[in-house]
């Protein structure tokens, strides 16, 4: 019978592989069984037994491995691959923070990056800082939003991640809490079956510096959670949600398996489960996915 849970240790390859001591810090942590390979260099599993009163914490477990730059992520090992699959877009699907890439084109990059913080990190009501950020953009051609979205890259593995949930079944969404016109581009771009963000107004090709319809915010991102997980017929538990924001610690609590990616500190201070050095490709691994059955990108 294999045990209950698993910690799965992920490497960012770009960086270096996955060294043996580290395996062995781990299993000792854990109790851990012999590892079983995901990735050859990049990622095993450790089944391990249900963690005891006094045992090492998930973020006990990440302090220690982390003078290896190895992300640790611990999970029960039944129900681990997930059905539903919601990704933020600002710092998650994409690798930088669109409304900040605006701001540095109109000149006041730094007032708005100094917002963006202050929401990301739950110090500033989301709406209120949005609408702020908004504004600012009033008068601008609508040519400025292409600017944008052709020098941002997406995360690396967010295609991988996405693609290979979709070919085994799982139901996948692109919901921000910026803007539906950069989500409207990237989520073909990723393979998302769907996308939602906030609509910003346009109009004869200017920005208005408005937003039309009601925000589009923390409670909102939870909400098309439960909708989708009822929509596709499987409990909260069958989803896998990530961002990096306080605007998403609701959609990452409520979910099966919420990962905080790369995430703000107050973000890592509540979600227990988080990616701090890799790619998108270690959500696959935490699911139990083999580089083997990783669509696109390298199989081994």
């Amino acid at each position: 019978m294999s045990l209950p849970y698993v910690l799965t240790l992920v490497a960012n390859r770009k960086h270096g592989t996955l060294s043996n001591e580290a395996i062995d810090i781990a299993r000792n942590l854990v109790k851990g069984e012999a590892p079983v390979t995901l990735s050859e260099g990049e990622a095993v599993d450790i089944p391990c037994p249900t963690p005891e009163a006094g045992a090492p914490t998930p973020e006990t477990i990440r302090a220690t491995l982390s003078p290896f730059k190895v992300d640790a992520i611990l999970n029960k090992n039944r129900g681990r691959r997930k059905a539903v699959l919601i990704s933020d877009m600002d710092s998650t699907t994409f690798a930088g923070e669109t409304l900040d890439e605006l701001a540095k084109r109109t000149g006041t990059g730094d007032k708005i990056a100094d917002i963006t913080n202050r929401a990301m990190n739950g110090e500033m009501d989301f709406a209120t800082s949005l609408r702020e950020r908004t504004i600012v953009l009033a008068g601008q051609p609508e040519s400025l939003l292409d600017e944008v979205l052709h020098v941002l890259d997406l995360s690396d593995g967010v295609r991988e991640l996405v693609q290979t949930m979709k070919a085994n079944g799982a139901r996948t969404a692109l919901i921000s809490g910026g803007f539906d016109w950069f989500t409207a581009r990237a989520a073909p771009l990723c393979g998302f079956d769907e996308h939602y963000g906030n609509d910003l107004e346009i109009k004869n090709g200017v920005i208005t510096g408005q937003l039309l319809g009601p925000i589009l915010g923390p409670d909102e991102k939870k909400t098309h959670l439960e909708r989708l997980c009822a929509e596709r017929g499987v409990k909260l538990q069958a989803s896998i949600t990530t961002g990096d924001g306080a605007n998403d610690i609701p959609m990452l609590s409520a979910a099966g398996m919420g990962i905080a990616y790369h995430a703000k500190p107050n973000v890592r201070k509540t979600i227990e489960r988080q990616v701090n050095f890799c790619g998108m490709r270690a959500h696959l691994f935490a699911q139990g996915y083999p580089a083997s059955a990783i669509i696109g990108g390298e199989k081994n």
